[in-house]
Order: C-alpha cells, then structure tokens, then sequence
C-alpha cells in the first residue's frame, strides 16, 4: 500500500499534479519515514542531481526595528539585549561579499531590520547590490522589509538577483505574531517583487504552534505563487522574545524532515532550503533532511550562531553531496581550519587540584 501511495505521489511530482490534504495528511504523519525520504529523493533530484547551494546571511543592520513580530530578536517588543547597529559602511558589505564568495557561497543574502526601507535606503541598497555583481559572480539575495513596486523595481534594475520576504505562518495565524503589518502587506511584497520581474524567496517558520493544516496551506501557498527558493525556519525560542516562553516547538527530528519532504512534493522544482533551527530541531537527521531538500544555509543566522563552515561542509560531503560553487567542496574542507584542541588537566582530572606556580 505504501509503495502504491508513494509512486502516485512521485508521479503527480513529475506530470505537475496537486497533491490532495488528505495525501499530504499521511506524509507529515503516516508514511515510514524512510520510504518518505527515498521518493522525496527522487524528486529532487529530478532538478538538482547531487548538488547543494551554500546560503550565507549578512545581517548589514541589527535592531531598531518598529515591527513587534513575536519571534524576533530584533522586535521592538523583544528583550533580547542585542547589540544595534545602524547599516554597515560599503566597504564592510563588500568585504563580506567578498568573504562569502570565498567560503563557497552560491548566494550571499543581505538582511536588515526595519519595517522597509526608505527611497534613500533603496538607492542605497542598489549602489551596493550594483557593486558586488561587477566585483564576484555571486547570486544576491535582499531582505529589506516591505516593498513596494517602484522600489522593487530599482532593486532588479540594479542587478540583484532575488527579494526574500517570508510569509512565516498561515494567513489565520498571522495575527498572533504579529499587529505591526499584515500577512497581506507580506503577500503584496511578493506580489511587487514578482511584478519587477525578480525571483522570489519566501518561507515560513515551523513550530509557532501551527497545525499540520496550516504546514500544508503555506505549501500550497509557495506552489500557487511560484516561489523558485522556499527556506524552512524551525522556531528558535530565543530568550527575551513573547514567543519564547508561550509556543511549544514539539519539532522532532523525525517531523522536521517530514515538513521538508512535504515542501519537495509540492514544489518539485524549488530551492527547498533548511534555514534556521536547524541544529536544534534537525539535529543527527541534518544529513537525511539534505535528501529532500537541497539548499543549506552556513555560519549561523540573524542573531543566532550555528553550524560553521567544517561542520556543514562535512555534513554535505558525508551525504554524498557536492556543492555549487565555483570553488571545490574537497579543497574548501581541506583548507578549512580545524581546530582540535587538547584537553585541559582540569578536564581530564576534575578531582586533581591544580597547583598554581607562583
């Protein structure tokens, strides 16, 4: 029966079928997960073989955000104690660039705080997106706030590559994250973005308490736009958030790589990425979850630290992987530093004293 099951999906996959609730009910619950898996495989490699895109954030502002989305370090509600900052200078923003070009990003995504940007910032943003295109052969990816058309329109002009704007959580939902801006003031920037002719990247984060109803609804929301580059966040509850103590994350590993095969099945052709909380929910199966999606990001997110570059380098190589870059995944591991340290006396011996010499 699951075989059965499983063969129909791959084949509404291939010939661009919907996938129905009550299908999309039994992956996130039903089907054994490596069966699930395999077929999800299948699918992806359809489109992207055996290659993984390396994603790195630039977070070019921190705080002074007048947004209150729940989640977020930077809310003007949270109280987080991050460290503000105002746009970096072009010089570090280039440097970064330039950095993650090295480090065998495929895509280096600048983000920063704020509820949109002003038309002063968007000429801004676009000098700087102009700069990096003409120096390394990077995809650029934005993350500015709301837009609207005119400013989208200017950012492409400008050469940059993709808008993200994630939508987070279902349309209902919406508004017990957030009473700053609406789910539809996130849709109209998708909206304006794709109207300017750039590639969208929209997302959602996992675990804010949604139902497998409200999962398979945003799914069905990537597939009816189009979205080419879909990352999944798993809720991190940082401390000093409103969420952090109210929303039960109850991710397994297990549920996190169904949420991800789900997102394949319905978006065949998409850049599913694993994104944020990945480490904490994801956990031993990050390997596993590769099979489904194909895209990783590297080196940490917003304010939250993650895997570094050996870690997650190896993590594709062991899986059988190799990167998109124009940079080799052998060569990167080989002259990434590793640094292995030598226990202390005081953590080989808790018991021993150790005798200071004065």
């Amino acid at each position: 029966m699951k075989d059965n099951f499983l063969n129909s999906i791959y084949q509404k996959c291939t010939t661009k079928q919907s996938i129905t609730q009550s299908e999309a009910l039994k992956i996130l619950a039903e089907v054994p997960l490596l069966d699930l898996v395999q077929t999800a495989y299948k699918v992806r490699y359809e489109k992207w073989k055996n290659t993984v895109t390396i994603h790195i954030i630039n977070n070019i502002q921190n705080g002074f955000c007048p947004e209150d989305c729940s989640y977020c370090a930077q809310a003007k509600t949270a109280k987080t104690g991050i460290n503000d900052y105002p746009i970096k200078s072009d010089e570090e923003i280039l440097n970064e660039a330039k950095a993650a070009y090295e480090r065998g990003a495929f895509r280096y995504c600048m983000v920063s705080a704020g509820r949109g940007p002003s038309k002063r910032r968007v000429s801004k943003l676009a000098e700087l997106i102009s700069k990096i295109k003409e120096k390394y052969p990077i995809q650029v990816c934005l993350s500015p706030g709301l837009l609207n058309d005119e400013s989208a329109t200017t950012l492409k002009e400008a050469g940059l590559d993709r808008l993200n704007h994630n939508l987070n959580t279902s349309k209902n939902r919406y508004q017990e994250i957030c009473s700053t801006h609406t789910y539809q003031d996130r849709l109209n920037t998708l909206q304006s973005a794709k109207k300017a002719g750039l590639e969208l990247c929209s997302g959602m984060i996992v675990g804010m308490g949604e139902s497998n109803e409200e999962i398979i609804e945003l799914a069905t929301k990537f597939k009816e736009l189009e979205v080419p580059s879909i990352p999944i966040n798993f809720f991190i509850p940082i401390e000093g958030t409103p969420l952090s103590q109210k929303t039960p994350t109850n991710l397994s590993p297990e549920f996190c790589v169904r949420i991800l095969c789900l997102m394949r099945f319905f978006n065949p052709n998409a850049e599913i990425r694993i994104a944020a909380g990945r480490e904490l929910h994801l956990r031993s199966l990050q390997g596993l979850a590769l099979h489904a999606a194909n895209s990783i990001f590297m080196d940490g997110y917003l304010n939250a630290t993650g895997t570094n570059q050996v870690e997650t380098l190896q993590i594709i190589k062991d899986n059988g992987f190799t990167i998109e870059s124009e940079f080799d995944l052998e060569l990167l591991l080989k002259t990434s530093e590793l640094n292995v340290k030598l226990k202390s006396l005081s953590e080989l011996n808790p018991a021993k004293k150790v005798t200071v010499k004065t």
